[in-house]
């Protein structure tokens, strides 16, 4: 007789699980509730709210804190002992969950219905904002004030729950920021991967609410949409200022600049000494080069006059190439001056675009795993701060050099490569210690280990 005794409060003690899960949540929702209430004037447990001095506000972030951990655990708690419950379907059972339901099915359910609503009203104030369309992404962390959210109570006749806000005032409350983060919420006994895969599979076979589909189709279509914008603002951001380059240069600049030097053709030939010391070496290797000829008994030897011509033909064309240089040097200047005012201009007029671009970014970059963080940072760090860097700036800084017509100065490529990297290689350190190391701890021993 005790072991059926004991087998039936068992049986009874889990059917009564998902209303002792409820109760329990509901009344960590109540104690939130009485705080807000006594202290913050019924607004929420921000320091915004209320003129209390740090230690007092820590005081109340931590007991907040503890019954939302609460209020989480016991939701779960209730959805998983209620889909239990609800699998089975034998018939000795049945009396335990007709014993569950003292109540008329209708008070038992605006019981339950009631004390959802109150928790999720009290629970919303504290939640980061989950809006989704692209037109609210947040650009400027503002927090608003939600309405006053009074708990339910119980009637005479029916003790039933009538707290009835509607959902409009729900869905305004989610958009109050989570500023009560402390390191309950970012550590936890298990990895965060394995309490993740609980979720989704809990979330799989109990769904949170009938409107889950149609969120994750609202979240697939956000996600499509963001991809779409970054893309399209990525291409826009490279065609724009390649295209008005080009076209500035080819169609306005260049036929004003090449006017001027065809009226200046007797002065200005060579924009700086290195490209007239180029083109005198190269005058003087054809001539060595036609001496060299006859020398072999490739060509005959050439009169005085001969070689005057030859000369001369090949001093104009190496004039004519310097001519275009110069122009080129020139054009590059102005043109480049035009593509930097378009950059601007996208910059200045895709504000929304690059928040929504920003957002894209994030989700990619911290979305790597710890080793790919940690390849693509060696990679980087080697490329352009590394043992060979040097070399490649060199190459760099000549390009540039001659891209806009100026001499090469070996002094100030030695001074750029002995400082510009440095400087990058700091920076590179500090947020490594600063940012990354918060984020993502992993990653950077990985990176330590690799780079080692």
């Amino acid at each position: 007789m005790k072991l059926t005794s004991l087998v039936t409060r068992g049986i009874q003690w889990w059917f009564d699980t998902p209303k002792r899960a409820l109760e329990q949540a509901y009344q960590a929702a109540v104690k939130i509730k009485a705080i807000e209430d006594e202290h913050f004037s019924g607004n929420p447990v921000l320091p915004q709210s209320s003129t209390e001095s740090d230690p007092v506000m820590a005081y109340f972030r931590d007991e907040v804190n503890l019954q939302l951990q609460t209020i989480k655990l016991k939701l779960a708690e209730f959805k998983a002992s209620r889909f239990t419950v609800g699998l089975v379907d034998f018939k000795p059972f049945n009396v335990f969950k007709k014993n569950q339901q003292s109540k008329s099915p209708h008070d038992f359910q605006a019981e339950i219905l009631a004390k959802l609503r109150f928790i999720g009203a009290v629970t919303s104030r504290y939640r980061h904002n989950t809006n989704n369309s692209l037109d609210s992404l947040p650009q400027d962390p503002s927090i608003s004030q939600p309405a006053p959210v009074s708990p339910p109570h119980y009637t005479a006749k029916t003790k039933r729950l009538p707290y009835s806000q509607s959902q409009d005032t729900n869905k305004k409350n989610k958009n109050i920021n989570d500023t009560l983060e402390t390191v309950s919420d970012k550590t936890s006994v298990l990895p965060r991967s394995f309490l993740r895969t609980f979720s989704r599979i809990r979330e799989e076979i109990s769904p949170p609410s009938p409107e889950s589909e149609e969120q994750v189709l609202r979240k697939y279509r956000l996600s499509r949409t963001k991809t779409a914008i970054s893309v399209k603002f990525f291409l826009i951001l490279i065609i724009v200022p390649l295209l008005t380059h080009q076209i500035s240069k080819s169609l306005l600049i260049s036929p004003l600049v090449e006017n001027y030097f065809l009226q200046q053709k007797q002065d200005v030939i060579f924009v700086n000494k290195q490209i007239e010391e180029e083109a005198l070496q190269e005058l003087q290797l054809f001539q060595e080069k036609l001496h060299f000829r006859h020398l072999i008994g490739l060509d005959k030897k050439l009169t005085e006059a001969e070689m005057e011509r030859e000369l001369k033909n090949k001093a104009e064309e190496i004039a004519q190439f310097s001519r275009h240089q110069t122009i080129d040097a020139f054009s590059n200047i102005f043109a480049d001056m035009s593509s930097l005012v378009a950059f601007a201009f996208i910059i200045f007029w895709s504000k929304k675009e690059i928040v929504i671009v920003k957002s894209f970014l994030d989700e990619i970059i911290y979305g790597l795993s710890d080793s790919a963080k940690a390849f693509l940072i060696i990679l980087l760090t080697d490329m352009f701060v590394g043992y060979h860097s040097p070399h490649g700036w060199e190459i760099i800084l000549e390009s540039i050099s001659r891209h806009l017509g100026l001499p090469e100065n070996r002094d100030f490529n030695f001074l750029f490569i002995a400082t510009f990297p440095v400087i990058l290689d700091t920076v590179l350190k500090y947020w490594i210690f600063r940012y990354l190391n918060r984020i993502s701890p992993s990653s950077v021993a990985t990176y330590k280990n690799m780079n080692e």
